[in-house]
């Protein structure tokens, strides 16, 4: 195991034991965000957490995450979502996940997503493959769309950015869609279990991680654009076979026009 996935592990493990200790807990501070969404004090704690392990073990690294925005430059960068899936997290709901990614000139080369309340975590290094929980990974082989697992956030959030009628096109092609969402809807494609997963509204916390893991299992990671990007404002993955189809049918907005709308967490 090369030392940034190591390294990126062991932050996992701080933000599993940090995350769990407070899931569920009956004095759990929420606050909302001036985009209107929530944050919890733990949401906050564990990205400085890892933020101070990060300046003293790696100093001279730049760390960009959720919270506390941008910190540092250079050609190596850590980025952080200390809780994907916050909304889930102050319901009780157990799918949520730390979201861990170290970009190296540009590319991301490190992805750690820890599910604690699952009892789940998958990870990959660039050229090194993708795992979940030790095993090696592989995204299905579903040739079509009528055969094929689709899963997203939310229909509504389509409709906002323009895209609402292609994306029932889409669904509707489908053999089954679900609305998993958050990185769960991602691994599942990463491991083979969904073809497709497609996200219209999204930051660069949310999906750097997953981008790795995706395409380390031999999959395909984009914005709706087709750009292949963490940071276009939005997400398709597939298992590469089906992401053309994918993106005709549903990637139509310009990518400023997905960028420029507000984000959910």
């Amino acid at each position: 195991m090369d030392s940034d996935l190591a390294f990126a592990l062991h932050l996992a493990d701080m933000a599993d034991a940090m995350t769990l200790t407070r899931f569920r807990a009956a004095d759990l501070r929420v606050e909302t965000k001036l985009d209107l969404t929530p944050v919890t004090e733990v949401d906050r704690a564990v990205e400085a957490a890892l933020r101070d392990r990060i300046s003293s073990e790696r100093p001279g690294e730049a760390v960009v995450g959720e919270e506390f925005g941008e910190q540092g430059g250079g050609a190596c960068r850590w980025i952080l979502d200390p809780i994907d899936g916050t909304k889930n997290f102050v319901r009780g709901i157990p799918v949520f996940a730390t979201l861990i990614a170290l970009e190296r000139e540009g590319e991301i080369v490190t992805g750690v997503a820890s599910a604690p309340a699952l009892g789940r975590r998958w990870w990959a290094a660039r050229g090194g493959g993708a795992f979940a929980d030790g095993r090696a990974i592989r995204v299905s082989t579903t040739e079509t769309l009528e055969d094929a697992m689709l899963c997203y956030t939310g229909a509504l959030g389509f409709e906002r950015v323009g895209l609402g009628e292609q994306f029932l096109a889409l669904a509707r092609r489908c053999w089954r869609n679900r609305g998993f969402g958050d990185f769960w809807q991602h691994v599942l494609v990463a491991e083979g279990s969904a073809d497709v997963a497609v996200e219209p509204q999204v930051s660069l916390w949310d999906l750097a991680a997953l981008k790795v893991i995706v395409e380390e299992a031999g999959g395909r990671f984009t914005d709706l654009s087709g750009a292949p990007t963490p940071s276009g404002g939005s997400a398709v993955s597939t298992n590469g076979r089906l992401h053309e189809d994918v993106l005709a049918t549903v990637g139509t907005a310009p990518p400023e026009e997905v960028a420029t709308v507000a984000l959910e967490p």
